[in-house]
């Protein structure tokens, strides 16, 4: 006679065994995948080169606390403005080099700084001697 009575056991073991190999096969191939687009390029003309390059902006400032961009001289305090004006000329993500005096304090040199990356350009360098 059947008993209905009986509650079957469920063996897990097994799917968790398989899960396991699986997981481990799974880990072991997938550093091995590497995904490649293949990109087909334009060619470009090599008789033809941009010749309209702007040169990069300086910006100096001395002891005194002047400030020289290109042939413009102003104090400190004129920078954030005719810094927008100036800058207008140059591409924003053309390099800017910063040569400021030594004796000059930390204030005034960040003071610069934060003006030229306010009008917008993105590669600002302080540059050193040597």
């Amino acid at each position: 006679m059947i008993n209905f009575e009986e509650t079957p056991e469920l063996n897990i073991t097994p799917l968790v065994d398989i899960m396991l190999v699986l997981l481990a096969i799974l880990m072991v191939t997938t550093p091995a995948i590497i995904y490649e687009e293949q990109i087909v390029l334009p060619d470009g003309s090599k008789t033809k080169t941009s010749t309209a390059m702007q040169k990069d902006l300086t910006v100096i400032v001395d002891a005194q606390r002047k400030v020289r961009i290109d042939q413009s001289t102003m104090s400190l305090q004129e920078l954030p403005d005719n810094i927008v004006l100036l800058g207008a000329k140059y591409d924003k993500n053309s390099p800017v080099y910063i040569k400021a005096d030594k004796n000059l304090i930390y204030d005034d040199v960040m003071f610069v700084l934060k003006s030229v990356k306010n009008a917008g350009f993105t590669k600002v360098a302080l540059q050193t001697n040597g």
